[in-house]
């Protein structure tokens, strides 16, 4: 944002994008909103989930509960469902941007006691969640790959309301921790062209969805979606070199779309997969 910019030298910025992820294969929808405005002026409303932004850009005035918040960049912002807001920039001169999730109730839950939990103070200081938050919101706008969106959200979600709601947290501990997490990594490498519901694989197994996640990330170190998406470039990785282009490969192995397969190839071995190809096959190297 360039706040000490002249409003009358540039285009204003009223620009809002919606993006649908699904919870798992077949699973419940979350809203991901992302949007930069310089005037505009949100007329009082209420959702039915709750709201949990964060702040990129400029500054915000929220109107809520029967007082103001000011939102700056860094900052996470929680609105309880059905509680009327509105909001709109805090100067005239720095417009505001935020990125924001809708969630139900239900995955604000899963890893605590006590019902819904209710936060005290709408506006939370807390860093790393806001990055991680922020970063989780990004790629699954660019790619709502659902097994992603189900490892990362609910963890996340289950973060914020442990951290800074009322919530009493669930006992972590998970027997058998090891073994949940090779019967979940064996499902995922099985199925990797359409990946089972995290909630599903949970309920065979006799456990809530933060549980699977608990025994994943403690055992294998790293959540489902990325243990998958790194079997998957191993995989891609024989049929590069056996000749096959990176867009045939990305559909062979359960990638989006070749887009999807090169972030995570390069992520994971520092080159895109043509580049990759074009080294192997080259008797000279």
């Amino acid at each position: 944002m360039n706040g000490g910019t002249d409003r009358t030298d540039r285009t204003d910025r009223e620009q809002a994008s919606w993006t649908r992820a699904r919870l798992g294969r077949c699973g419940p929808p979350l809203d991901l909103l992302t949007a930069c405005f310089d005037r505009h002026v949100y007329a009082p409303h209420a959702h039915d989930e709750y709201t949990v932004g964060v702040c990129v850009g400029g500054a915000e005035i929220i109107d809520y509960r029967g007082g103001h918040i000011r939102n700056g960049p860094g900052a996470i912002v929680v609105l309880a469902p059905g509680e009327m807001h509105t909001g709109g920039p805090a100067n005239d001169t720095d417009g505001y941007a935020y990125r924001a999730l809708y969630a139900g109730p239900a995955l604000l839950t899963e890893g605590t006691l006590g019902g819904p939990p209710h936060f005290r103070e709408p506006l939370i200081d807390d860093p790393e969640l806001a990055a991680a938050l922020r970063a989780a919101h990004t790629d699954l706008s660019t790619c709502p790959d659902p097994l992603e969106a189900e490892s990362r959200l609910p963890w996340l979600l289950t973060a914020l309301a442990r951290r800074h709601s009322t919530a009493r947290p669930a006992d972590d501990p998970v027997p058998g921790a090891r073994g949940i997490a090779l019967a979940v990594r064996d499902r995922l490498a099985d199925e990797l062209l359409a990946p089972p519901a995290l909630a599903d694989l949970a309920a065979d197994l006799g456990l809530s969805r933060y549980q699977l996640l608990r025994a994943f990330r403690t055992t294998m170190g790293i959540p489902p979606y990325a243990w998958l998406a790194q079997h998957r470039v191993a995989r891609a990785r024989v049929l590069l070199e056996s000749g096959l282009r990176p867009a045939e490969v990305a559909s062979l192995v359960g990638f989006a779309d070749q887009a999807h397969l090169t972030r995570w190839f390069r992520k994971v071995l520092a080159v895109t997969p043509a580049t990759y190809r074009n080294s192997v096959q080259d008797p000279g190297r």
